[in-house]
């Protein structure tokens, strides 16, 4: 495995697998409630072109999150 990084840095068409959600209260039970849960695994299918939102392929449902969600979840990059 890689190291650790923020999903919003992280790459378009790069696999994850979600490490830690760092989020609490409201705001970490929405992203919890949303299947970004420690070993899950993702994909980044795309950004917008200012980089926000960025849009996850979760299972088999598509999901975006703002940057500043994306901030609260570390990630580790996954080979192919």
């Amino acid at each position: 495995m890689g190291n650790s990084i923020c999903l919003r840095k992280a790459k378009v068409n790069q696999k994850l697998k979600i490490l830690t959600v760092s989020a609490e209260g409201e705001l970490g039970r929405r992203i919890r409630d949303l299947g970004l849960i420690p070993g899950t695994e993702c994909k980044v299918i795309g950004k917008a072109p200012l980089k926000d939102p960025v849009a996850l392929r979760l299972k088999d449902f598509t999901l975006t999150l703002r940057n500043s969600e994306a901030d609260h979840i570390t990630v580790t990059p996954l080979e192919d």
